[in-house]
């Protein structure tokens, strides 16, 4: 057959057929129509306008040039700046509550995401300055220096005086595929700095769609309220303003990670994909190996005879060897091999909100004031080393006592102590384990906790923020009075309505 006057059609993807595209406009419609839908919309764009602001421009901004033809340059604009961000942050937190009842069940999660996120996608990176240390090293790449070995500041120039200053004299921590990616977004940048910073958003946002997928659908996967992980893990306002407005590669390895368990709870004895997946995810930042682990134990009942053992031992240890193997043979074809051991001390370099840098760091200075700086240092570092001693002990514990039964929950358990017993802690941070918190079938009063720990570290973005723009803390201590409030009226509602159950 000859095949003349056939024209051959190839079918659309189902994501893409005219029904699908229908359904989604319906789906933005429908949650274009919910009132806190549009104050969260709001809530975005204030925090758009907020971050024009000297606290987080470096100085060689585009943003500079239109600031200071409007005269915005000014005390009074920094001050106007800062309380954009704080009402943005205490608005986004209040549309975020108002959703909980009706989210998913009444109008789609992802909708609410994307309208939420639209007034971020060009907005300069959002309470942290990493994105512009991931265009620095992606430019270090294109000149043929390894960010393993060279600090962005061998290259003196515009992407280098991006980066915070503290920074610009430290080897990179990140993945290889990670350091790859940002060299990927400086070449389609046009090599122009500030350009490539925000298309470093394009992995942070094929993260968080990620997310916004699999999630729920793994919720459901393990029978779990699909509502609650909706609603806290794919609209929650810290992966709005950390993976969205902040593009940090924590989004993608996230992302995947969620994968690589939903493809495993769909097909258990083809753990060793999900595997592969998690070794993806852990070229891109490191501790997404944990997850290799309970991939292993997924679909794999438990019980206490010794073949059953030392078949888990075995899944286990294929499926960590699965992932390391992966990652190695990232590093290894991306030409970087493993130069990011020199850099593990590095986020632990400055005090950040884990717990016992917080507690080495008033140490210290309590000794210095006594005369005793050099006791104060080693105490201070001494706290730190405890905390690594300490997670390690309790994800071994947790390993052995709850993996066997709740993989997914000693996931999510052990990367929050990881979290908060590391040498560094950022908000976004607590998302590697928080986000999977619905997974675990939280109590009430862990719901609470997870929310109450959302809204204070929203709050303290926005008092760090007020800190850096010289505007005092006021405005902090007023937005977390906000916040508080509006916690305390969301407590009272849920009590009365039974929502948490």
């Amino acid at each position: 057959m000859s095949g003349r006057g056939r024209t051959t059609t190839v079918p659309r993807p189902r994501w893409l057929t005219r029904e699908a595209l229908s359904g989604y406009r319906t789906d933005l419609a429908t949650a274009w129509r919910v009132p806190a839908v549009k104050r969260g919309l709001l809530a975005t764009f204030l925090l758009f306008v907020g971050s024009l602001t000297p606290a987080y421009l470096p100085q060689n901004s585009p943003w500079w040039a239109p600031i200071r033809a409007l005269g915005w340059d000014t005390w009074p604009a920094k001050v106007i700046g800062t309380a954009l961000v704080v009402a943005a942050v205490v608005l986004l937190v209040d549309a975020w509550f108002r959703l909980r009842p009706g989210l998913y069940l009444d109008f789609k999660h992802w909708a609410v995401g994307l309208i939420w996120s639209l007034p971020l996608l060009l907005a300069p990176p959002i309470f942290s300055h990493d994105a512009y240390s991931y265009a620095a090293q992606g430019w270090l790449l294109h000149n043929g220096l390894n960010p393993y070995d060279t600090p962005v500041s061998v290259l003196p120039g515009a992407f280098a005086d991006q980066v915070a200053w503290v920074w610009r004299y430290t080897p990179a921590p990140y993945g290889p595929l990670s350091l790859q990616i940002s060299h990927l977004m400086v070449i389609v940048g046009g090599l122009d700095p500030y350009v490539s910073t925000l298309l470093m958003r394009i992995p942070a946002l094929i993260g968080v769609v990620l997310i916004v997928y699999f999630l729920p659908r793994l919720a459901g996967r393990l029978r779990v309220d699909v509502q609650l992980a909706a609603w806290f893990s794919t609209i929650n306002p810290l992966l709005i303003i950390d993976l969205v407005g902040g593009m940090h590669n924590d989004a993608l390895m996230i992302g995947l990670i969620i994968a690589a368990l939903y493809l495993t709870h769909q097909r258990p004895q083809r753990f060793w994909l999900g595997a592969i997946v998690v070794g993806v995810a852990a070229a891109i930042k490191q501790p997404a190996l944990l997850a290799a682990y309970p991939v292993a134990l997924i679909g794999l009942p438990w019980q206490w005879n010794t073949q059953h053992v030392l078949n888990k031992i075995a899944r286990a240890a294929l499926s960590s060897a699965i992932a390391v193997g992966t990652f190695v043979l990232i590093s290894v074809a991306t030409g970087l091999n493993f130069g990011w051991m020199n850099a593990l001390d590095v986020p632990g370099r400055v005090v950040t909100l884990a717990p016992l840098s917080l507690l080495g760091e008033g140490v210290r200075l309590l000794c210095v004031a006594a005369g005793h700086s050099a006791l104060g240092t080693q105490i201070a570092g001494g706290l730190l080393v405890a905390g690594v001693v300490a997670s390690a002990v309790i994800v071994s514990y947790l390993a052995v006592t709850v993996a066997r039964r709740r993989p997914v929950t000693f996931l999510s358990w052990s990367y929050l102590v990881v979290a908060l017993l590391g040498p560094a802690m950022h908000s976004w941070y607590l998302l590697w384990g928080g986000l999977l918190l619905p997974l675990t079938r939280p109590t009430d009063r862990m719901q609470r906790v997870a929310v109450v720990v959302t809204s204070v570290l929203l709050g303290y973005g926005a008092g760090n923020l007020a800190w850096r723009n010289d505007t005092g803390i006021a405005l902090g201590l007023a937005g977390l009075a906000l916040i508080t409030t509006l916690l305390v009226r969301y407590f009272d509602e849920h009590r009365t309505t039974g929502a948490h159950r």
